[in-house]
């Protein structure tokens, strides 16, 4: 592996098939009374965040924890950033504190890539999301849950399977993320979205596209299901709710649509009656709980690979012997 992770595109399928399964041997850690590993002892990982986040800042804090890793959460509500600290200064300041990575989200598309492409910092840099460029640990743990369902052991890649992406591709950095790594994994990626939530030069994307929900669905090994994001428009993008909810939205007689195995994912946060009812949301096809158990596996695996200079059989030893 590269010295970070900034985007899924950056990942061969070797890449992301060794992070995968180094996160399967993770997570029999979560079931054990002592749930951590020495691996990462004396290493400093800087938690930075520029955006508002739950699932994300909170799972990579956990794995980092779990790796034993000393760490330091940064908000830039409340530090210097509010005061007009650019974002070289920040990392200079982080770099003088000895951090060996930073995990770094950020309203503007390519920010992770410039502290990544910068000598300002040393240590590793991780994108947890930046603006509506990329999220690649949410694709990665994505693709974990899917290769559980999907029955697709370790060492396995997703060849062959077809994968439904719905609704505001446009602002969504967990698709272009995912359709990286989807195709990379070779899986079939199409997106479902109206005309107005599709970015410019999708023709050009690895993907297929639709503007039919149900003519898509029986076909599916994995629907996912993507928020609106209001907070990225300033115009209206669809009529109303009610149609919008009516044309893309998963309810429980469009769930029956797919094959018996396939299964209903979203990245959250889920907004019930809109692109997703509380009766899909809450039925066992729905994965959305799961992936987020599945995040801090992928990510402890991530800073494993990245900052413990392991390998897959590294993994599996420490794993024992942390049973012992």
């Amino acid at each position: 592996m590269k010295r970070h992770l900034v985007s899924a595109a950056d990942l061969t399928r070797d890449d992301a098939l060794l992070i995968l399964d180094t996160a399967e041997e993770l997570a029999q850690l979560s079931g054990r009374a002592v749930k951590k590993l020495p691996t990462l002892r004396g290493r400093t990982v800087v938690n930075l965040f520029f955006e508002d986040s739950t699932r994300t800042k909170t799972s990579f804090e956990v794995a980092e924890k779990r790796l034993s890793a000393d760490v330091i959460n940064f908000s830039a509500k409340g530090s210097s950033v509010s005061k007009g600290e650019s974002l070289k200064d920040t990392a200079l300041t982080l770099q003088a504190m000895g951090a060996d990575a930073v995990v770094v989200r950020h309203h503007a598309s390519g920010a992770p890539a410039r502290l990544a492409q910068s000598d300002w910092l040393h240590g590793s840099v991780i994108n947890a999301g930046d603006g509506t460029h990329e999220h690649p640990t949410q694709a990665l743990l994505d693709a974990f849950t899917m290769r559980r369902h999907l029955n697709a052991g370790l060492g396995n890649d997703l060849a062959g399977r077809r994968v439904t992406i719905v609704g505001d591709i446009l602002h969504s950095r967990v698709a272009r993320s995912n359709v990286h790594l989807l195709t990379t994994l070779g899986a079939q990626v199409t997106f479902v979205a109206p005309p107005t939530l599709l970015p410019i030069g999708i023709q050009n994307w690895p993907c297929e596209v639709s503007y039919d929900l149900d003519r898509v669905l029986p076909k599916t090994d994995a629907v996912m299901m993507l928020r609106v994001q209001r907070e990225r428009m300033n115009a209206a993008f669809f009529p109303t709710e009610r149609e919008y909810s009516r044309r893309y939205g998963l309810n429980g007689t469009r769930m029956s649509q797919l094959p018996e195995h396939a299964i209903v994912m979203h990245p959250g946060p889920m907004v019930r009656g809109m692109e997703i009812t509380a009766e899909v949301a809450d039925s066992p096809r729905c994965t959305v709980v799961e992936q987020v158990a599945n995040g801090v596996s992928v990510r402890m695996a991530v800073l494993y690979l990245l900052l413990g200079g392991a390998t897959l059989n590294d993994a599996r030893t420490d794993s024992v012997e942390t049973a012992q």
